[in-house]
């Protein structure tokens, strides 16, 4: 935000993934909590605007950006000159709360396939486990994969990330969604993220071979 302000350019928020799902009041609820805190950081931090995943998130994050804008249009006289970040910083992955996970692998496997075959069927937007993932997500998921396998990571449960395992998780993920995702959609959509996943050069983006992939 500090460096937009510094040159005069408004500075928008990050989308708010959480969407609401209509069979699940519960689901709904806590979406619409998570996006108001959310909206309601980003406003008092100085931002001038934000965006949502879902329109009906749009009133939400009005409401929170009126309480701090008032008749403002912006908030570009806030410099924030309290804040300071150093490139060092911002290099500083290892200081980043967190580890590597089966489970974390395995929502990666999933989320990385479910959206592939959502793509290859027309949407570039999917509602997958009640947030909104565009193709950013499946990067994220064929990236962390590639780089861990790369690294020979070591999961919480002591196994080791090797192509071999990233395999075996590929084929229990594929029974598991057989019943969700036609055959002619989950098997492109598995075999393009094992080849962006692990191939031995870095693809540069999954769209790429998927591309190829649309009849």
């Amino acid at each position: 935000m500090r460096t937009c302000h510094k040159r005069g350019a408004f500075a928008i928020g990050g989308m708010a993934a959480f969407i609401p799902n209509r069979k699940d009041p519960e689901v709904t609820a806590a979406a619409l909590d998570k996006v108001r805190a959310d909206k309601s950081r980003e406003a008092g931090d100085g931002f001038d605007g934000s965006w949502v995943a879902h329109p009906g998130m749009v009133d939400i994050c009005r409401e929170e950006f009126d309480k701090v804008l008032g008749d403002k249009p912006n908030q570009l006289d806030r410099t924030r000159d309290d804040v300071s970040v150093t490139a060092d910083q911002l290099l500083d992955a290892a200081s980043t709360p967190g580890g590597a996970t089966s489970a974390g692998l395995r929502a990666a496997v999933d989320v990385g396939i479910r959206y592939i075959a959502s793509w290859l069927s027309g949407n570039g937007a999917a509602a997958i486990h009640n947030l909104m993932e565009d193709a950013a997500t499946a990067e994220i998921s064929r990236s962390q994969v590639w780089q861990w396998v790369r690294n020979g990571t070591q999961l919480d449960t002591g196994d080791k990330v090797t192509a071999e395992l990233v395999r075996g998780v590929l084929a229990e993920v594929r029974g598991e969604l057989a019943a969700e995702i036609k055959p002619e959609l989950l098997e492109p959509a598995v075999e393009l993220f094992e080849q962006v996943a692990l191939a031995d050069e870095f693809p540069d983006f999954l769209t790429l071979p998927a591309y190829e992939r649309i009849k």
